[in-house]
C-alpha cells in the first residue's frame, strides 16, 4: 500500500512550462546575484537551445543525453547555494534542495529495497515528489562532503543520477520502476573539487566560482546586503546610510575572505548599533570611513607586505587554499655551522623538494645571480609562516629562489611584488594552477606587481578587468629575470644600510 501510494503520488506526466524569454531570464539572474557570468551564460544557453528545439518542432523533453548537470565549485560565501533558487526562477521551474553533507549510506540516494522494515525511496525520488513536477531544478548541496562506509558509497550511486546518457532510465531500489530524470536540471555545489571522485566529476560540467574583487564586494554590499540587513533591523534608507568609502574600508581592512558572509555579519553588527542609537536619539545617521571604529572596532587586517619584506631574505609568494587565494611569506636565513638546509612551517614533500631545487639552482648559478658562493656554505634555514598551517605544492619555487638570493646578497625584496611559479634546476619557470585566485589575493593584499609563468598567460582571460588594471602582471620564463626585477637595486640598499 505504501509503495502504491508513493508511485501514485509521483508526478509522472506533470511538467512546468519553461520560460522562453531569454532577456527576462537573464534579468532574474542579474537581479539576484552580482557577477557569476559563467553560470548565468550557461543557463541562458540551455534555455536558448530548448526554445529553438521547440520552434523547430523537435523533441524538447526527455531522452538520452538531454539533461543539464553542473557543479558550482568555489569558496564559501560566494553565492553557490542561493544561485540555485535564482536559476529555478529564471527557468520558470520548481526548486528542490537536497543536502548531501555527511550522507554515508548508498540507500539514501537510491532507496531501500521494499523487503526492509521502514523502507523509503531515495532522496532523488523524494525530491521529484516534493517538487510535484518531472522537470524541477534540483540542487545537490555540498556534493564534496559525501562520505562512505561499510553501507556503500553514495557518490557511486550518484554516477547514474548525474550522467545525462543514463539518467533517462534511473531505477530506484524502492520503486523498482524506471524514472526519467533527463529533464531535471541538476546543480551541485562544492568547496573542494579534489574531494569529488573523478568519475563523478567527469559527468558534470564544472563551473568555477572564484572569490569576489573589492569592487564586486562594494557593489554587492550596496545593492544586496545593506538593503537586506536594513529590512531585518527595521530601518529605512532615510534613517541610516553607509558611504561607498565606508563599504570599501570594510572590504579591505575588516574582512579578508573570498565571499561576503563576514561582510554581511559586520553590516548587521553596525546596523544593530545604529538601531540602539536611534532608540536614544532619533536622528538620521550616516556612517563614513572614520566612524567605522565606533561601530566595528579597529581594523583586523592591514597590508603587511612592506613590514614583512623590510629585511633581506623575505619574499612574498601566492597560494591557493580551500577558501580562495592567499599571500604566503617565505623567510630565508643562514647561521654558522655545517652546510645544509633546514625547513620549517609544516611543509609537504613537494614543497620540501621545491626548497632543495631552489637552493641547488642558486648554488649552481651563484655568479650569474650576484651571490658570493661562500654565503651559501652555511646552515640555511627556510621557514614558511604560519607554522600551524600545513602547506604543500610546487608553486613556491620562484619565491624560495628570490628569498635565498635576497638573504645571500643582503638586498631586500620589493614590498609591492608578489610571485608564483614552479622552478626547475635550470631556472625555467613552469606553469601552476589557481592563477585567478592568486591574483585576487594579490590585489586584496595591496601588491602592485605579480610575476607569473609565461605558460599561464591564457589564464589571464578569466581574471576580472579591474584586477588586471590594478596589478602589473608580468609573465616570465626564467627565474633569474624575476630575481633581477624583484630585488631592490644595490645602490638603494647600500644607502638604507648606511
Amino acid at each position: 500500500r505504501t509503495w502504491l501510494d508513493t508511485v501514485l503520488d509521483l508526478p509522472w506526466n506533470v511538467r512546468t512550462e519553461d520560460s522562453t524569454d531569454l532577456k527576462a531570464a537573464r534579468g532574474v539572474l542579474d537581479a539576484d546575484h552580482h557577477g557569476l557570468d559563467d553560470v548565468k551564460d550557461r543557463i541562458v544557453e540551455y534555455l536558448a537551445v530548448r526554445a529553438r528545439r521547440a520552434q523547430r518542432g523537435l523533441q524538447v523533453v526527455g531522452g538520452r543525453g538531454s539533461g543539464a548537470v553542473m557543479v558550482l565549485a568555489g569558496p564559501p560565501g560566494v553565492g553557490k547555494t542561493s544561485l540555485g533558487e535564482s536559476v529555478a526562477r529564471a527557468l520558470g521551474r520548481k526548486f528542490v534542495r537536497v543536502a548531501l553533507g555527511g550522507v554515508r549510506d548508498e540507500a539514501e540516494i537510491r532507496g531501500h529495497r521494499r523487503t526492509y522494515v521502514g523502507a523509503l525511496p531515495g532522496r532523488i525520488v523524494r525530491a521529484i515528489g516534493e517538487a510535484g513536477t518531472m522537470n524541477p531544478v534540483v540542487l545537490l548541496d555540498e556534493i564534496d562532503k559525501v562520505g562512505s562506509d561499510y553501507r556503500g558509497d553514495p557518490s557511486a550511486a550518484l554516477l547514474e543520477v548525474l550522467d545525462p546518457a543514463q539518467n533517462h532510465t534511473f531505477r530506484d531500489h524502492y520503486l523498482d520502476l524506471d524514472l526519467d530524470l533527463s529533464d531535471v536540471v541538476f546543480l551541485a555545489t562544492a568547496n573542494v573539487i579534489e574531494n569529488i571522485p573523478s568519475a563523478l566529476l567527469d559527468r558534470m560540467e564544472l563551473v568555477q566560482i572564484d572569490g569576489y574583487t573589492e569592487d564586486d564586494k562594494v557593489a554587492i554590499a550596496r545593492d544586496y546586503l545593506l538593503p537586506r540587513q536594513r529590512e531585518r533591523a527595521a530601518l529605512t534608507e532615510d534613517e541610516v546610510t553607509l558611504t561607498d568609502a565606508a563599504l570599501r574600508k570594510i572590504a579591505a581592512d575588516y574582512t579578508r575572505e573570498p565571499g561576503v558572509r563576514q561582510f554581511e555579519r559586520l553590516l548587521a553588527k553596525a546596523l544593530r548599533k545604529v538601531t540602539t542609537k536611534l532608540a536614544e536619539a532619533p536622528e538620521p545617521i550616516t556612517i563614513d570611513e572614520p566612524d567605522l571604529v565606533d561601530y566595528l572596532g579597529r581594523p583586523r587586517f592591514t597590508p603587511e607586505s612592506a613590514e614583512r619584506t623590510a629585511v633581506p631574505g623575505v619574499a612574498t609568494g601566492l597560494a591557493v587554499t580551500g577558501l580562495g587565494g592567499d599571500v604566503l611569506y617565505i623567510e630565508a636565513g643562514a647561521t654558522d655551522g655545517e652546510a645544509g638546509l633546514q625547513l620549517t612551517g609544516q611543509l609537504g614533500d613537494v614543497m620540501k623538494e621545491s626548497a632543495q631545487i631552489a637552493l641547488s639552482y642558486v648554488r649552481s648559478h651563484a655568479t650569474e645571480l650576484g651571490v658570493d658562493p661562500k654565503a651559501l656554505d652555511r646552515r640555511i634555514h627556510v621557514h614558511v609562516p604560519a607554522g600551524a598551517v600545513p602547506k604543500d605544492g610546487p608553486s613556491a619555487g620562484v619565491t624560495m629562489v628570490t628569498a635565498l638570493v635576497s638573504m645571500a646578497t643582503g638586498r631586500q625584496v620589493r614590498s609591492d611584488v608578489g610571485m608564483t611559479g614552479e622552478v626547475t634546476l635550470n631556472g625555467r619557470v613552469l606553469p601552476i594552477g589557481g592563477v585567478k585566485q592568486k591574483l585576487l589575493a594579490a590585489q586584496r593584499a595591496g601588491l602592485s606587481t605579480v610575476f607569473i609563468p609565461s605558460r599561464n598567460e591564457p589564464d589571464l582571460d578569466d581574471v576580472p578587468a579591474e584586477v588586471l588594471g590594478a596589478l602589473n602582471v608580468r609573465p616570465m620564463t626564467d627565474v633569474a629575470d624575476i630575481v633581477a626585477q624583484a630585488l631592490e637595486p644595490v645602490a638603494q640598499t647600500a644607502t638604507v644600510a648606511a
